[in-house]
């Protein structure tokens, strides 16, 4: 027989930049209801940034683990970090998970 394992999936739009303290007055501002879609925009380094920090639908193991450890562990649609990672220190928010 022949088993489909579903693997979880989820999206999730992140902000990307170069330091903590950046990342922290970032989530000052979500915090008082300024556009997620709009601070990647404007501050995101990643590519994604053009799409609001948009990534789209990934599983575990595509991004790395401090990213992962948040998207598949931690509440949905709330904003989580500063996470560093070799890439800087980003600002997540996962919008689902299956």
């Amino acid at each position: 027989m022949n088993w489909m394992i579903a693997m979880p999936k989820a999206c999730a739009c992140h902000i990307l930049v170069k330091t903590a303290a950046e990342a922290e007055k970032l989530k000052q501002l979500l915090a008082k209801g300024a556009s997620f879609h709009e601070l990647a925009k404007k501050h995101s380094l990643c590519p994604s940034g053009k799409k609001g920090g948009d990534l789209g639908e990934f599983k575990p193991g595509q991004m790395v683990k401090a990213f992962d450890d948040v998207v598949f562990k931690k509440a949905i649609l709330e904003v989580h970090g500063p996470v560093k990672t070799q890439f800087g220190y980003h600002l997540i928010k996962t919008l689902y998970r299956s």
